[in-house]
Order: C-alpha cells, then sequence, then structure tokens
C-alpha cells in the first residue's frame, strides 16, 4: 500500500489528524483546497526511522519540482478543544525531495518543542502522535486569517486579517495586517489598514522576506470583490462542516481564493 494519501482520500482522524481530515472534507466538497497528500502518524514514524519503504515514495512524489508547503497535522490538532495553532511548525516553499523529507522530520521534531508540550499538558492530552500534510504551496498575492465569529466578543460577524504575500507574516506577527469586520451578509462594517511593511514570499530554499515600500504598506490588500469571494468560502464551510465557528487560514491568487486550513475556534 502507498504510504502517501490523497488529501481527499484522508478521513481517519486517529491515523491522520484534524487538519488533515479537515482539508480532506473540503476537497471531497469541492472547496478550493491546494493539492496534496496526508503523511498518517505511522507513514510520519516511519520517515524518522528513514525507512525507504515510506521514504523513497515520499521523494519520488515531490521530484516533479515546484514549491511545496509542510505542515503539522497532529492528532487532537485543530480539534473543537485545541487549536495548536502557533506550537507546532510550518515549513514552506519547500522544493528539493530530500528538502521534504527534512521538513517531515522538524514538523515531526515540533511537537516536542517546549511549547507545544506545555499546551499539551495544560489541556491534559497525551504524547504527540504527529501526522503531516504535504501540498503545493499558493504563492499568494495576499493571504490571511478570517474569523467566522469575533474570537474575543463572540459577536456573529466576519474578523479577517490579511497582508501582502504569504499568510505567515500576519500568523508570525510580522506585520500589522489590515483587519476587516463583515456582518453575516457579507456587508463590510469596518476596514482599517494596518502597516504592511515586509512581504513573505517563496525564496529560491524555503521563505524570504522582502520589504514592501511606498503607498503599498498602507494600501488595503483586499478589494471588495476579494471580501466577497471570503465571505462565499465562509458560507461554504458552514455547509460542508455543519458549523459556523471557522477559523480559516487562506490565499488569494489573481483574485481567487485558497483554503489552506480550517479549524474551528478554540478558547485555547
Amino acid at each position: 500500500m502507498c504510504p502517501l494519501t490523497p488529501l481527499v482520500e484522508a478521513t481517519d482522524t486517529a491515523a491522520f489528524g484534524e487538519k488533515a481530515v479537515s482539508l480532506g472534507a473540503a476537497a471531497r466538497a469541492g472547496l478550493p483546497v491546494p493539492t496534496g497528500f496526508a503523511l498518517s502518524v505511522d507513514a510520519v514514524d516511519a520517515v524518522i526511522r528513514a525507512d525507504p519503504d515510506v521514504v523513497t515514495p515520499l521523494r519520488a512524489a515531490c521530484a516533479g519540482g515546484g514549491r511545496r508547503a509542510v505542515r503539522s497535522s497532529a492528532v487532537g490538532e485543530d480539534s473543537g478543544v485545541a487549536s495548536f495553532a502557533g506550537a507546532h511548525r510550518t515549513v514552506l516553499g519547500v522544493c528539493r525531495p530530500d528538502a521534504v523529507v527534512a521538513a517531515v522530520r522538524r514538523v515531526h521534531a515540533s511537537g516536542a518543542e517546549a511549547g507545544a508540550r506545555a499546551y499539551r499538558s495544560r489541556l491534559g492530552l497525551g504524547p504527540c502522535r504527529m501526522g503531516v500534510v504535504i501540498q503545493e504551496l499558493v504563492p499568494a498575492d495576499v493571504a490571511g486569517v478570517m474569523f467566522t465569529r469575533n474570537p474575543v466578543t463572540g459577536a456573529e460577524e466576519r474578523v479577517i486579517e490579511a497582508s501582502w504575500g504569504l499568510g505567515e507574516a500576519v500568523v508570525a506577527g510580522l506585520v500589522v495586517p489590515d483587519r476587516y469586520r463583515l456582518d453575516t451578509g457579507g456587508r463590510v462594517i469596518e476596514r482599517s489598514s494596518g502597516e504592511k511593511d515586509v512581504a513573505l514570499r517563496a525564496g529560491p530554499e524555503g521563505t524570504e522576506e522582502v520589504a514592501v515600500a511606498g503607498p503599498a504598506v498602507h494600501t488595503p490588500c483586499l478589494e471588495d470583490a476579494q471580501l466577497a469571494a471570503l465571505h462565499a468560502l465562509a458560507e461554504a464551510c458552514d455547509t460542508v462542516y455543519g458549523s459556523r465557528g471557522h477559523d480559516i487560514e487562506f490565499a488569494l491568487v489573481d483574485g481567487a481564493v485558497f483554503l489552506l486550513q480550517r479549524r474551528p475556534i478554540t478558547g485555547g
């Protein structure tokens, strides 16, 4: 059996983790999820052991060129009680097959880092069982996060934070992102420009910080048509996941929106 499972076939959270299964559900429903595959917990453990039955097909699958995003999908991560946002590693812009294998090992190792262990301990969770998602990297013009319920007040509204380039600039706090609020009908009720003086772009090996100069620093990065597309994505997620509380990471390229990650909104 091939150890690489297409995302659309990832259905077992105990094997692949919630993130992979959530993306698989979105892909099966036709949502705009970047193409990729999942490594089960057992397959990741085999990569750590350098088992050729897994490492060889993994290298072969990534030998065709193109940049990839390698993301954690630990069992329990992105669940209704634990997000692990920022606790586990994401490796972006990976090109070479050997670099993909190394990225899987880095993601696995992040589950044992102090912050992740402390979070698991606080929630009373057991040892980390790490699955991994490997996808085509979306070369984002604009990216960010969208909460479909205000994570601070609990209000039924969309809260969107976005910046130029890859969304890690927002997630990692490298910029003060633009902020938008939409009501549940998609009407813009607030927009404020941030200070987007850095953009993360795919470089020759991984990502690189590129200075943003001139008016673009304070120019809003999302127009009304793009906000409408994000509102439509939120409504599609309501249907797919049977709930209205989503924490979404998104990217836009040439106006097209992509769903990168989706987790329930949690308090922890």
